[in-house]
């Protein structure tokens, strides 16, 4: 296992489009231990490879149960083709540096994807745990969280970056 750096928005390759997976191998299982260690280092819940600059369709979710037995599932080509109910709740990424906004996602999803072998997997999904898979689903897409937001709440949010990045020169 790795650590790799999280990119932050504007990054540009935040903003493309993942690649379907078709090669299953020790190299992916690789490159999901290094999106689980470096997750929970940044410290997060979820992470995309295209947050680390890798434009493959394989994101890693937290399922831990308690703060000392940390464990994450893995998702290779994730699709979630049915969404019901909704919720607004408060949101944030390891991407998009010094900012939460409340946005609004389904409450429940059902989500198809692969294993490490190539298998289907097919669950459902509520609550936070569908929150955090439409996030990093999001970002396979090229999307992030504050796509979901008005376009003044993004603009001050740009703003605010600005003065950031400004700042750390």
């Amino acid at each position: 296992m790795a650590l790799r750096k999280i990119l932050t928005y504007p990054e540009p390759v935040l903003r493309q489009k993942a690649k379907k997976i078709t090669v299953f191998d020790e190299e992916l299982k690789q490159l999901a231990a290094d999106l689980g260690q470096t997750m929970y280092d940044a410290p997060g819940v979820g992470l995309a490879a295209n947050q680390i600059g890798v434009l493959k369709q394989i994101i890693v979710v937290d399922v831990s149960k308690s703060e000392e037995d940390k464990k994450f599932i893995t998702l290779i080509n994730p699709v979630i083709s049915e969404g019901e109910g909704s919720v607004t709740g408060e949101e944030g990424c390891l991407s998009v540096i010094e900012y939460e906004a409340k946005v609004k996602r389904f409450q429940k999803i059902h989500v198809t994807a692969q294993d490490f072998d190539g298998e289907p997997i097919t669950f459902d999904a509520e609550d936070r745990f569908a929150r955090i898979i439409q996030h990093e689903v999001d970002h396979l897409h090229g999307k992030l969280f504050i796509d979901h937001l008005s376009a003044l709440k993004r603009g001050l949010y740009k703003k605010k970056l600005k003065k950031i990045l400004k700042n750390r020169l």
